[in-house]
């Protein structure tokens, strides 16, 4: 499994019975859960939380999402002076954000009632073992 953030694209095909929307390339076979995340406003911010081994998968089903991603340099002490790669997420765009493990993640919503789809390759019990966490104006002010 590749060890690169990454877009995955998809695409969208409209006919006179309606639209469907894809993510052909998005291959599945490692993923074992997948949950929702609902953003109700726009002031809510879910950051920093990573994993040194699970990978993520985000996918945006309702509005949009800013989703920043930073890679840990020392999961005990990071750095606060560490790269942060910025990605917006939109509904319209059919696309898949992988993110691999010795990352973490922090992102807002850019709409109301805003909503996420995350895909892991660890069940609940594994992911808390390998849960870290940081405060979320730790490399930003989010405000």
């Amino acid at each position: 499994m590749s060890k690169e953030i990454r877009i995955i694209k998809g695409g969208i095909h409209q006919d006179s019975r309606g639209t469907i929307g894809f993510v052909n390339d998005f291959d599945l076979s490692p993923c074992v859960r997948f949950y929702r995340i609902s953003h109700p406003e726009i002031s809510i911010i879910r950051a920093w939380q990573g994993h040194k081994k699970e990978s993520k998968w985000f996918h945006c089903i309702r509005g949009s999402f800013i989703l920043n991603v930073i890679k840990i340099d020392n999961w005990e002490t990071p750095s606060k002076h560490l790269e942060v790669q910025k990605f917006e997420l939109k509904n319209s765009e059919n696309l898949v954000l992988f993110v691999p493990p010795g990352h973490v993640t922090g992102f807002k919503a850019l709409e109301i009632e805003s909503r996420l789809l995350v895909f892991s390759d660890f069940n609940t019990e594994e992911s808390k073992l390998d849960d870290y966490r940081f405060e979320k104006n730790y490399w930003f002010n989010w405000d």
